[in-house]
């Protein structure tokens, strides 16, 4: 198999972080975590799109990241591409998560390149949910299961 790149896409649900407000708070963090990664940043831009929403794209030689933040919604999706085969996007998302402190996440890892099969394309996804959100969820059921019994 000859693979050129590596993508991780995230989705970071009800993040904790109050600077989620704060465009330029989440640009500063995430040029931190890019030049502590090695990347030479080209170009950084945030953008807000719209009234609920705002992007941050950052161009560099061994790639890009991207994040979509969305404040009211307390959502952050994004991803980082890096066309190297030795590259660890996997430390982009654990210092993305550090910093946003989410209830739940799923991440999407895709080898970008030429394959050799068609199961090589296939994306590796992982779902983490914190444990307290675990907690809570656990005791939503019960309390479904509960007041189902009691109608009967």
């Amino acid at each position: 198999m000859n693979l050129s790149a590596r993508q991780l896409t995230i989705d970071l649900y009800h993040c904790k972080n109050s600077k989620l407000q704060e465009m330029e708070a989440v640009q500063y963090r995430l040029r931190e975590i890019l030049v502590e990664a090695g990347c030479n940043i080209i170009d950084l831009r945030a953008q807000e799109l719209a009234d609920d929403h705002y992007a941050i794209v950052t161009l560099f030689p061994e790639g890009h990241a991207l994040l979509h933040v969305f404040p009211e919604l307390r959502y952050v999706a994004g991803d980082i591409f890096l066309c190297k085969e030795e590259a660890q996007p996997e430390e982009f998302f654990k210092a993305m998560r550090n910093f946003f402190a989410p209830d739940k996440t799923k991440t999407t890892f895709l080898k970008r390149g030429d394959f050799a099969s068609p199961k090589d394309l296939k994306p590796k996804i992982k779902t983490r949910v914190a444990p307290l959100r675990k907690i809570h969820n656990t005791g939503a059921k019960v309390i479904r299961i509960l007041a189902r019994r009691n109608r009967t």
